[in-house]
């Protein structure tokens, strides 16, 4: 029974040394077939693999021997190794087969290519630069397994047995240049999450048994006590239990103002304390931090295909042996029907071979991926996978929640209206908090909140059978009496109560201030109202402008609220469409009718009470996440820092990312169009094959890590 519990256990480890894309998908392949590893997948954006079965370390950098991989069980061990390494050190090899080819060019201009000592410089060039390359390739080969390695094998070993051994030491060496820089802008790419990783200390400061000490933070429990002083970095999540302080909170949220705290306050690891002196009790341990999951968010993400990499993985699949069967026929076809000569028509076919390498084009979409998603999360903006990135970028519509979304989530009792005159105003407010205290409603805060600040002795009041009715109130009995509280629906539609034109007139004028009411009553008459007001926040009037001027089409307002109230903040926001008093059900239905109009159709919300339209949607965005943990589960993206603004600043990236997918695939194949059409008049030779193809991946590179500089107009 164990054996068969380990055999399914899964574990994540760490890698070090991917060079490619296709060396990324043969390291998953040696590992799948160990003998006790059920799967293995690989995330090349995030460089780690996962592995189901019991293997051992040793196992796993054996299968990854032939790119002399380094495995490591957790991401921190081992992080600076390396670091300190020279230039030279690093690239000793490439430096060495440069310096030999350079001998074997000067060689050949003195003694001849075909001279013993010029063939001799020109191989031992060729083993030190393109070792891996030939051990990859040529078992790849007898494994009938076709990649580019494969095809840079066959045209080396065939131009050698041609004789054209400068150009074909010219092409290793700038193979292997090729892949070392894929490596590094890939490398490049992946410092986002490295930067996360950094970000919270590896040791905080704690009091144990009355004592002080610095513990590392795999080791702190639950309810430890953290000690931080100003001009630390919070280590760990928790809540504050003595002093106060202000927070920068950029590592979580992108927002550089500094946050106020004092007791009762969360804080989370990764934030800057800048001020005083402060007492957390740990919330949580390490591995289930909110930069924890950030983290994991984020590799995960890098790892999803997004839908034009799946296009290009699927297209490199059936690339490659069509460039094979190319490469045959442009040797075969020229000698055995136009009378060519085999020596320059085999050497035009294993230039096809090269051409053919398809570097540029396979690594064209997972370095924008995840130079976006890492430059998103930067900004307090996790993207959970490349699909959302693109869906985002194509986007015509979107329809946002109101409470907490357009508004400030915080609304506060502005009104109280008495209705039957043997109620006081002390008493409806008694009612109406008792039955709210029950609640996690923002306007059942609003309520309470009103209660604590005027001493409304509500606290000690037991309710009984309470219950919420969905989009219309609450219900519950108060010494065997049965109190409701809610919208006019409730009391109309449900309770059938009549209500008189005075009471109607008196709530209209107060729902045309934007207010939403609150009715408190029995099942036979109502006592009074509550008036409670939300406000628009600050930012959300200039976010929708800058949304009309990206070309969204239609800006939309779900919200539950009444029609009044809805239409007001709707015509102060410039909104397109509103639609108001809906339940849960009506917001599904609206964004379904959404998409059928628009196909593509991202829904704001908290990340909860929106949760079906928000799944619906074909982008949810959950507004308000920070320590949030069923939004950054559900959303499919997350604005860290509750701050509209950066919607705006991602649909500008998303937008920006597609466009430079595109171009890169476009440009990729085209390339290689280009260079196969000098195959025609005989003009194509390894060298230039292999310098294109290299030129299209730095190109492409260059162009992908575009993605990762700040945009300063977000």
């Amino acid at each position: 029974m164990n054996n068969n519990s380990n055999n399914n256990e899964k574990k994540t480890y760490y890698v070090e040394g991917f060079s490619c894309a296709s060396c990324a998908n043969t390291f998953e392949k040696n590992v799948k077939s160990l003998k006790n590893v059920k799967d293995a997948n690989v995330n090349f954006g995030a460089s780690k693999i996962t592995v189901s079965g019991n293997v051992s370390i040793e196992e796993l950098e054996k299968a990854g021997s032939f790119e002399n991989l380094i495995i490591r069980e957790d991401r921190h061990r081992d992080i600076n190794k390396n670091v300190k390494e020279s230039f030279i050190s690093k690239y000793q090899l490439n430096i060495i087969g440069v310096i030999l080819l350079g001998l074997g060019l000067l060689s050949n201009y003195l003694n001849s290519e075909t001279n013993l000592i010029t063939i001799l410089i020109f191989v031992f060039s060729m083993i030190i630069s393109g070792y891996n390359l030939f051990v990859s390739g040529i078992k790849n080969l007898l494994k009938f397994n076709f990649d580019m390695k494969t095809l840079m094998t066959i045209a080396v070993i065939g131009g050698a047995i041609i004789g054209q051994w400068s150009e074909v030491a010219i092409v290793v060496i700038l193979f292997s240049l090729s892949e070392e820089l894929e490596k590094f802008t890939m490398d490049k790419a992946r410092k986002s999450i490295k930067m996360l990783v950094d970000i919270a200390p590896k040791e905080a400061m704690v009091r144990r048994d009355g004592f002080e000490k610095t513990v590392n933070v795999n080791d702190i429990i639950i309810g430890d006590i953290m000690i931080v002083r100003p001009g630390d970095k919070i280590a760990m999540d928790g809540i504050i239990i003595s002093g106060s302080t202000s927070v920068n909170q950029a590592a979580i949220t992108g927002e550089s103002m500094p946050l106020g705290v004092s007791i009762n306050d969360n804080v989370y690891a990764g934030t800057l304390n800048q001020e005083g002196l402060i007492e957390v009790e740990i919330t949580k341990l390490v591995t289930d931090t909110t930069i924890a999951k950030i983290i994991h968010l984020v590799e995960e993400a890098q790892g999803e295909r997004a839908p034009a990499q799946a296009f290009v993985d699927k297209f490199a699949k059936y690339y490659t042996p069509i460039i094979m069967i190319v490469a045959l026929l442009v040797i075969l076809l020229p000698p055995l029907f136009f009378k060519g000569e085999w020596s320059h028509w085999i050497y035009q076919g294993l230039a096809v071979l090269v051409v053919g390498c398809p570097c540029a084009l396979v690594i064209s979409t997972p370095i924008s991926i995840v130079s976006a998603i890492g430059n998103a999360a930067k900004e307090g903006v996790l993207v959970k996978g490349g699909i959302y990135l693109e869906q985002m970028g194509k986007a015509k519509a979107i329809a946002f929640d109101k409470t907490g979304t357009l508004t400030e989530g915080n609304p506060t009792v502005t009104d109280i209206m008495i209705y039957n005159k043997e109620i006081s105003k002390e008493r409806l407010m008694i009612l109406a908090c008792a039955l709210e205290k029950n609640s996690t409603h923002p306007l059942a805060n609003a309520i309470i909140e009103y209660g604590a600040n005027n001493a409304i002795d509500f606290k000690d009041i037991e309710v009984d059978n309470f219950k919420a009715i969905v989009g219309k109130g609450l219900t519950g009995q108060i010494n065997n009496e049965t109190y409701y509280i809610g919208n006019l629906s409730l009391f109309v539609d449900e309770l059938n109560i009549f209500i008189s034109n005075d009471i109607r007139g008196s709530i209209e004028i107060l729902q045309h201030q934007a207010k939403t009411i609150m009715i408190i009553g029995t099942q036979s008459e109502v006592f009074g109202c509550l008036a409670v007001a939300d406000q628009v926040r600050e930012e959300s009037k200039s976010v929708i402008s800058r949304l009309k001027k990206l070309g969204i089409k239609d800006v939309i307002m779900l919200t539950g609220d009444n029609d009044v109230t809805a239409n007001s903040i709707s015509k102060e926001l410039n909104l397109d469409t509103v639609k108001a008093n809906l339940m849960p059900e009506d917001k599904l239905q609206a964004i379904n009718e959404l998409k059928d109009k628009y196909t593509n159709v991202i829904m704001i919300g908290d990340g909860v009470n929106d949760a079906p339209a928000l799944a619906a949607a074909t982008v949810g965005i959950a507004m308000g996440t920070t320590g949030t943990d069923t939004a950054l589960e559900t959303a499919d993206v997350a604005l860290m820092g509750d701050d509209l603004e950066k919607l705006p600043f991602i649909i500008k990236l998303s937008r920006k990312t597609l466009r430079i997918i595109k171009s890169n695939i476009t440009f990729a194949i085209g390339i290689k169009i280009i260079a196969l059409l000098l195959v025609i008049p005989g003009w194509l030779t390894l060298w230039f094959a292999i310098a294109s193809d290299m030129g299209a991946t730095l190109l492409v590179a260059l162009n992908s890590m575009r993605l990762m500089r700040k945009d300063k107009n977000k």
